[in-house]
């Protein structure tokens, strides 16, 4: 019962060196399309925040329609539950249109609401940490944490507009050096 063990391939195996790994694909594309992103952000960030907010009204009508779909097609749910599908759905509709009606002062209102939450989360957050004092070993570093950080939301929230763009401009970075190191991961060096 020995059967012949066939040798799998090496990495010097022409045809091993032929196929594709989905993972380098992956990160190739991945890479590719956040060093596109990262420096159309660059270029044209209100353009670019046009065209996010663009594709979250498309979102938004879409999930209404499923909802709408929802309170229509589920006999099995209740009246209740029904009339909550369809209501969420006409409301995510009329976001989703008037975002189209107004892109530009939708793409504003929507980095302004953002800043604005990220800064109350980071205040929140510093106050958070100070509660935990009294369960970390590393007190001082706590203490640093929650006054940068509580700073840092209120700085956000005193200068929201200048806030939402360096946000978006520090966005930008990360996806190009994100971008670019997946692409480097993606053709690894040759020892």
């Amino acid at each position: 019962m020995s059967a012949a063990r066939t040798a799998s391939p090496t990495p010097t195996d022409p045809e091993a060196r032929r196929r594709v790994n989905p993972l380098r694909v992956a990160l190739l594309i991945g890479g590719l399309i956040a060093v596109g992103f990262g420096v159309a952000v660059l270029l044209w960030p209100v353009k670019t925040a046009v065209a996010v907010t663009g594709v979250l009204a498309v979102y938004a009508i879409a999930g209404g329609i499923v909802y709408v779909a929802v309170a229509i097609l589920a006999k099995r749910h209740g009246t209740g539950s029904r009339i909550g599908h369809a209501l969420l759905g006409l409301l995510f509709i009329l976001a989703g249109a008037y975002a189209f009606a107004s892109l530009q002062e939708s793409a504003l209102f929507l980095a302004l609401f953002v800043t604005v939450m990220i800064g109350v989360l980071w205040i929140v957050e510093g106050f958070t940490a100070l509660f935990t004092l009294a369960d970390t070993d590393s007190t001082a570093w706590t203490i640093l944490f929650a006054i940068i950080s509580v700073l840092a939301g209120f700085a956000l929230l005193s200068t929201p507009v200048w806030g939402a763009g360096f946000l978006w401009w520090l966005f930008a970075v990360s996806l190009l050096v994100l971008g670019v190191l997946n692409v480097i991961r993606a053709f690894p060096l040759r020892g």
